[in-house]
């Protein structure tokens, strides 16, 4: 699975741009600020219809625009051509069509075009709060398995009712009951799909960081659930009634779940040094798209950015040798072309598709 083409209209500094020599590899150089980076967030916006960076929406839209849009097509390893399309205005409003028809959910363009990131804010994943990395387990959940998704929305308006009826003072047992036998049943279904998938994560981890760096070996993957592991999200549930009555919101259930990363029993993010902190994330990142492919024999699309920083060369040509062997689309950046031209020809002797971005303006050349 592939995109084939991307075209890209008032997306931050890109005004206008089509590409349509993308390849397996396609690395974008260029000094900071000229939009490579934004080449990557159009692909994230046209599978996630949101971006990936910080801030409020309008901020990805260029400032002489009313709304942005990125289309794309993508090719199937069966050869179907599937075509995407995806709007953002002002307001935060989009409109997003598959082959031509009108969806609503986000989910819908994820499943066409599953979307890895490694960038800067990947380092929340160890040092920031357990919603992202509650977020990236369920992004692995919903790609393998099937009805995961539809578990995790019911759970989630389960949740919201339930904390709007304890918001609201003096609530009694009896009208939580049916929320609550609600949230049990979506709660443990959320629950056991990441627990099932943790396990193989866990694995695909450890092989990965050992091949990475040898050193970081140690680093162990946790699964917190959210409540006592020893007894049941009905009997947790029930324990803590009185404090989620008294304080307005669920204490319990899937909505407090963590995956903890750790060495020698510290959090990695208060002991690693950024280089290795990089090389945990991009472990992690891998795992993934290593499962993916394994569980429904797809390929998920790597958007890289900045790979050299914080990392040494050699380090750089480790990640390449596993992208490669992932033959998955990868869309990267750099600043010097030579960067990444150097480390991948070495790790996987592929064909690389280059860019010069300036300004805005994006323009195919040959590899140096």
């Amino acid at each position: 699975m592939a995109l084939e083409r991307l075209d890209i209209t008032a997306v931050r500094n890109l005004a206008q741009v089509g590409l349509r020599d993308l390849s397996q590899v396609n690395v974008f150089f260029g000094d900071n600020g000229s939009g490579k980076t934004s080449v990557l967030e159009s692909v994230y916006l046209l599978g996630m219809a949101q971006t990936f960076r910080r801030g409020q929406i309008k901020s990805l839209i260029s400032h002489s625009a009313q709304e942005c849009a990125v289309y794309g097509q993508i090719r199937r390893d069966e050869g179907a051509a599937v075509a995407l399309g995806v709007s953002r205005d002002r307001e935060g409003g989009f409109q997003a069509k598959i082959i031509g028809e009108t969806v609503k959910a986000a989910s819908e363009l994820a499943e066409q075009l599953p979307l890895q990131v490694i960038n800067s804010e990947s380092f929340n994943l160890l040092s920031g709060s357990p919603a992202h990395r509650r977020q990236f387990m369920d992004w692995g959940v919903f790609h393998v398995e099937h009805g995961f998704n539809t578990n995790w929305h019911r759970f989630q308006r389960a949740l919201k009712q339930r904390n709007s009826l304890l918001r609201r003072g003096k609530i009694t047992s009896v009208e939580l009951e049916p929320w609550n036998r609600e949230l049990c049943e979506s709660g443990e279904l959320v629950d056991k799909g990441r627990v099932d998938y943790f396990a193989d994560l866990e694995q695909a981890f450890s092989r990965l960081i050992e091949r990475l760096s040898p050193d970081l070996a140690a680093i162990d993957l946790r699964y917190r659930r959210g409540w006592d592991k020893k007894i049941s999200l009905e009997e947790s549930l029930a324990a803590a009634e009185a404090t989620d009555i008294q304080q307005g919101f669920t204490h319990v259930g899937p909505q407090r779940a963590d995956l903890k990363v750790v060495i020698d029993g510290y959090a990695a993010a208060d002991v690693l040094s950024r280089g290795q902190q990089k090389l945990a994330v991009c472990a992690l990142k891998l795992a993934q798209g290593q499962l993916l492919a394994g569980g429904k024999r797809r390929s998920c699309v790597y958007l890289v950015d900045d790979l050299p920083a914080e990392l040494d060369r050699s380090h750089c040509q480790l990640v390449a040798e596993v992208l490669s062997e992932l033959q998955t689309q990868v869309f990267i950046t750099c600043v010097e072309q030579h960067e990444i031209a150097d480390v991948w020809t070495e790790s996987s002797g592929g064909e690389l598709n280059m860019f010069h971005v300036e300004h805005g303006s994006v323009e195919s050349v040959a590899a140096a």
